[in-house]
């Protein structure tokens, strides 16, 4: 992978902070976003910015036919059985509460059970939590092991008989931990339990046919992919989403409106109500097809390399606590440095022009569940180099020796 090209695509990262080249190590959060996809976005705008979908003029028709292409390049991207089974969102979040408002009516009852785990992001934890609250069904929390695993022994007890459904991410956002979620889905299948992964941190690390996984929904955001904000995806199988019923209302979702009664449009439109967010639409696609021709294995590849090579390195900092050590990490390690806070450490390691993420990471149960209030987390990306690595380090033990004395 020829480095020194592809960051030439990313101009953001040849700037300066406090008089000192950046180093972004806050792709878990957001990733940076190439011309290629800004382009492609600000063609949009210039040539062709209509509503899609039942305008008959040209330009309507022109970003219909453009954003209907990029559903099917979104379904052969994660080996999806048809385009209907596709749902344009604004991100992670809402696609795992359109799944969690549609399932609570017409599923969930009291007594029922559904199951998450504690290293889930708040987005695939809360809209849980809050639907058992609501309906009185049981909500079970899935605990990890000491190194940072899921237990999945724990796991085959909570399943039961009055299991709706079991949520997990592919990937922990805090601990970088990979779960087998092939193994989990086939474990929760045996027991007739449906399963919804968060793969939001998992799309750059991993390849995913949801058709191989059998997973039954499957939700990612296009701003962890290098596509900008607002954009993401909900995957469902189509017989699922059939027997769904609409979480949001209003226009472009409708098939008859009358006084007293209405019906819905066919799949994907009747989960796409409202003004989609075509730009955002235009960049996911703009950004699969920038990945592909760089090739996901490369990424996959080099992104490993970053992450072996930076997880080493930080065991030699003086006074660094890495949290977990699970059987594969990927994409994100978090630590701390003893003594020292961690919105301390990431803001002196801003003033020396390097980005962290600190503080709880959106997962309160699981630092709660290790003991910790918050921590540093670092997450590189392709883009990124080994020099930028050194630089990390450089800079942490600084901030370990001279603060700590």
């Amino acid at each position: 992978m020829d480095i020194s090209s592809i960051r030439k695509e990313f101009s953001i990262l040849s700037q300066k902070i406090y008089n000192r080249p950046l180093i972004y190590f806050d792709n878990a959060a957001t990733t940076q976003v190439p011309r290629h996809v800004i382009d492609a976005v600000t063609q949009y705008y210039n040539e062709s910015h209509a509503n899609i979908h039942r305008g008959i003029h040209y330009l309507s028709e022109k970003t219909t036919a453009k954003v209907e292409r990029i559903r099917m390049q979104v379904k052969d991207f994660i080996g999806a059985a048809d385009s209907s089974e596709i749902i344009f969102t604004n991100g992670a979040t809402e696609s795992i509460n359109i799944v969690a408002r549609s399932i609570e009516d017409s599923f969930i009852k009291a007594g029922d059970e559904i199951i998450a785990t504690i290293m889930d992001h708040h987005s695939n934890f809360v809209p849980w939590q809050m639907v058992c609250k609501r309906k009185n069904a049981i909500f079970k929390v899935v605990p990890i092991d000491e190194n940072g695993n899921l237990n999945i022994d724990a796991l085959k007890t909570m399943l039961s008989a009055k299991t709706r459904l079991l949520a997990l991410p592919y990937v922990s956002n805090v601990l970088g931990s990979v779960n087998p979620v092939e193994n989990i889905i086939q474990l929760a299948h045996e027991r007739g339990v449906p399963v919804l992964i968060d793969s939001a941190q998992a799309m750059r690390h991993e390849r995913i046919n949801v058709q191989s996984l059998e997973c039954d929904f499957l939700c990612f955001s296009g701003h962890k992919m290098l596509a900008g904000t607002g954009i993401g995806i909900l995957y469902g199988k189509k017989q699922l989403l059939t027997s769904m019923q609409p979480a949001c209302y209003g226009g472009g979702m409708i098939n008859s409106v009358t006084e007293q009664n209405s019906t819905y449009d066919e799949l994907p439109f009747k989960f796409e109500a409202g003004t989609r967010n075509i730009a955002g639409i235009i960049a996911l696609g703009a950004a699969i097809s920038y990945m592909e021709k760089i090739g996901m294995d490369a990424i996959f590849e080099q992104e490993a390399l970053l992450m072996d090579i930076l997880e080493q390195k930080l065991k030699n900092v003086e006074g660094i606590s890495i949290l977990g050590s699970p059987k594969k990490r990927s994409g994100v390690i978090s630590f701390n440095l003893e003594d020292i806070h961690f919105f301390d450490v990431a803001c002196l390691l801003d003033k020396l022009g390097i980005a962290v993420r600190s503080g709880h990471h959106c997962a309160l149960p699981l630092l709660h569940n290790l003991g910790q209030s918050g921590t540093v987390r670092v997450s590189p990306a392709f883009y990124n180099t080994c020099e930028e690595i050194d630089k990390f380090i450089e800079a942490l033990q600084f901030i370990s020796k001279t603060i700590r004395k």
